[in-house]
């Protein structure tokens, strides 16, 4: 059994891996940021928003809820 060479991509094939591999980074950049700014916003204090309770005559009991 003889060695095969593999030949070195010429012409469109090594601009079509160049362009890929020019994409594939970009989208890697983009979802790493997508993820950095959602661990962001995961680790601030969310102020949690105030709830309205309304009677009528009687008292309200806050334990309840």
């Amino acid at each position: 059994m003889t060695g095969s060479t593999i030949k070195k991509p010429k012409g469109f094939r090594r601009v079509e891996r160049w362009g890929v591999g020019v994409v594939m980074g970009i989208m890697a950049f983009v979802l790493e940021k997508v993820v950095m700014r959602g661990v962001r916003r995961k680790g601030r204090a969310v102020k949690p928003e105030g709830t309205m309770i309304t009677t009528k005559g009687a008292e309200a009991d806050l334990e309840e809820f």
